[in-house]
């Protein structure tokens, strides 16, 4: 994996610093002083070695680590009638044994988010 441009120390910069607070007992803050790097910054390449070894100071991917979750279609059509037989979302999630939020979202999207959008609007009567 390519390392950012900017950034202040690679894998095998972060591994020597670390090794040198496990080894020669030199001070994190110190260590962290002499990179150009946050305390905090070195505390956590210090957990990443402690719980995964070498491998874990590898530079990670930013995109995301879960996926959403989905409705199946059965689901889906499940949490349409419950709506429309006015049923809160929480209710409804229970009911699925889904995830509040993914309920919300698919729900929201269909256009069934709020109780008043499940009736037709009445036609205006000017007259």
């Amino acid at each position: 994996m390519h390392t950012h441009p900017n950034a202040r120390l690679t894998a095998l910069g972060r591994e020597r610093l670390v090794r040198r607070h496990i080894d020669e007992h030199v001070p994190l803050a110190e260590l962290a002083c002499q990179a150009g790097i946050s305390l905090r910054t070195a505390y956590k390449w210090l957990a990443r070695f402690r719980s995964g070894g070498p491998a874990a100071l590898v530079d990670r991917r930013s995109v995301r680590r879960t996926q959403r979750r989905t409705l199946d279609p059965q689901q889906l059509q499940q949490a349409t009638a419950l709506r429309h037989e006015r049923c809160t979302m929480r209710r409804i999630a229970k009911a699925l044994a889904a995830p509040l939020s993914t309920t919300q979202r698919w729900l929201k999207s269909m256009g069934l988010g709020r109780l008043k959008n499940l009736q037709p609007k009445e036609p205006v009567r000017r007259y």
